[in-house]
């Protein structure tokens, strides 16, 4: 008997519990009426939209998130054409939402997912779109079938937009559905299904493959084999799709990232500079040969908004030009260690780098053995600034490519600037690779560089610009040594002065807590 009541009092407390939760989202979705096109979904009001409504198209988006503006106005002009379909748009605002995006494991700032017949745990996920144009395509063909691509080509082969054409010799063929499948993840691509044989005579090909267009003009062609995966194709057809190199900007950001090609050769380089058509030309040159392997992208060192890209590779704009190489999924940084940037160098490179041989460019090389025992100290990015902010020496260092024949042309100068340096105390003569070592302060003008860090308790940097002579070097050192020793006698009678306040600050709590006692 107690066993009964206690399973009724368990079931009318699961009633109340849901009949609770219910009105709880009825109240939370008033300020979401039914009318609008795009639902503000949040965690109170969630679950009875996904019971109300048989596919539910929801965007998880981060309001101060650059890339996610651009998907926002796509996904509002769906929702305008979609007005009075079974698909309800909505969105949440995973800044405020986060509980509800941990739920649903929503792990990006700007993802759309599409749920269905209220499963709220097995979401399709909708490609990056360009355009409404992308999402509406997404939907109708995930709906549709293979049967929906089949065109007449002669529109498609004069347009100026690229077309995906599969030829194959039975249309129930496994590689149909493959083709399809890729048309699905691919809804920024025209897609078209044809078995005229006209098609394939006039390019000297046979059945079972896939050709790009362009106006009439086939750009590639991708014969499908039994190994043949749906990977494999998108992969064929989203490079072909770009050029061999693409500038990369806030329009290409996206299509650049989300590309199946995870390694990624970066020219940064300077578009006004007069040798940017040369390096542009080299760049495009060795591109063709990697094309399924390496994606090559160009980024304008003198173009503001790339300073992002170009904080998070390290690069400053007096360094360019130079090439670095990344994989996305490790983001090992490697770097094409010459200043001749032609399309053999950057070829040679780009194969060591498939080989395996090439070395990862490291925030800091390991300290070499005996890197203090020799007239040139040979620093590392780990003791650069230990070293080079010692308040007790005044430390001038040579910052050098190794493969820079300029560069090469100092390391004379160094050996003896420190042979005429080796009975001062205090004084350290010392140079670093800047190749090989992330530098982490703020530089001015190009490599070589000779800076000189005086003693001084402040971090303090002083570029060296006059005659490369051994006695204008020692000139400028004493008179910078000079400079420091008076501004060090202020350093030290306001840290005298520092330590005297807060010595009277001490004692006077001190007494303070007698006078509580």
């Amino acid at each position: 008997m107690k066993t009964l009541l206690l399973l009724g009092a368990t079931a009318f407390c699961l009633c109340v519990f849901a009949a609770a939760e219910q009105e709880a989202e009825r109240r939370a979705d008033k300020s979401s009426p039914e009318e609008e096109e795009v639902l503000q979904l949040k965690k109170g009001n969630f679950n009875r939209a996904l019971r109300k409504h048989k596919q539910l198209l929801v965007h998880f988006y981060a309001p101060l998130a650059g890339d996610g503006h651009r998907t926002s106005d796509a996904f509002e002009g769906a929702a305008a054409e979609l007005q009075g379909s079974e698909v309800k748009l909505a969105v949440v605002d995973v800044a405020k939402e986060k509980d509800l995006a941990k739920e649903l494991n929503v792990t990006g700032i700007s993802v759309i997912k599409l749920f269905l017949s209220g499963d709220k745990h097995n979401p399709v996920t909708c490609p990056v779109p360009q355009s409404s144009a992308s999402i509406l395509t997404w939907l109708k063909r995930r709906a549709g079938s293979a049967d929906d691509l089949i065109a007449d080509l002669s529109q498609a082969e004069a347009s100026e937009e690229l077309t995906v054409v599969g030829f194959f010799q039975e249309l129930n063929h496994e590689y149909i559905q493959m083709f399809y499948n890729a048309a699905v993840d691919l809804p920024d691509v025209n897609f078209a299904l044809t078995q005229n044989n006209d098609v394939i005579t006039k390019y000297g090909l046979t059945h079972d493959v896939v050709l790009l267009l362009k106006k009439s003009k086939l750009i590639q062609a991708y014969k499908m084999t039994p190994e043949t995966s749906k990977e494999m194709l998108k992969i064929f057809i989203t490079v072909y799709q770009m050029d061999p190199i693409t500038e990369y900007t806030g329009q290409t950001a996206t299509q650049i990232l989300s590309s199946s090609v995870l390694n990624h050769a970066l020219l940064f380089v300077n578009k006004s500079s007069a040798a940017f058509e040369e390096i542009q030309s080299a760049f495009n040159g060795a591109a063709e040969a990697f094309r399924l392997k390496i994606l090559f992208v160009w980024v304008n060192v003198d173009e503001p908004r790339n300073g992002r890209i170009m904080e998070y590779f390290r690069v400053r704009d007096f360094e360019a030009p130079l090439i670095r190489m990344v994989n996305l999924t490790d983001h090992v940084t490697y770097h094409l260690p010459s200043d001749t940037l032609d399309v053999k160098t950057i070829t040679t490179f780009c194969r060591s780098y498939l080989e395996g041989k090439a070395k990862p460019k490291m925030q800091s090389e390991p300290m070499p053995e005996g890197w203090d025992q020799m007239p040139v100290k040979e620093l590392v990015g780990m003791t650069l600034e230990e070293v080079g902010f010692n308040p007790n020496n005044t430390v001038f260092v040579l910052f050098y490519i190794p493969y820079s024949t300029k560069s090469q042309a100092l390391f004379p100068l160094w050996e003896e600037l420190a042979e005429a340096l080796k009975g001062r105390e205090g004084v350290v003569v010392a140079r670093i690779d800047a190749s090989a070592n992330d530098i982490n302060m703020s530089m001015q003008g190009g490599y070589p560089a000779l800076c000189l860090f005086p003693a001084l308790h402040a971090e303090r940097v002083v570029v060296y610009t006059g005659k490369r002579k051994v006695k204008d070097l020692v000139k400028f050192l004493d008179k910078e040594m000079e400079k420091a020793k008076k501004v060090k006698v202020q350093e030290d009678e306001e840290r005298r002065k520092y330590i005297e306040a807060a010595k009277a600050e001490d004692a006077k709590k001190a007494n303070a807590t007698k006078d509580e006692l």
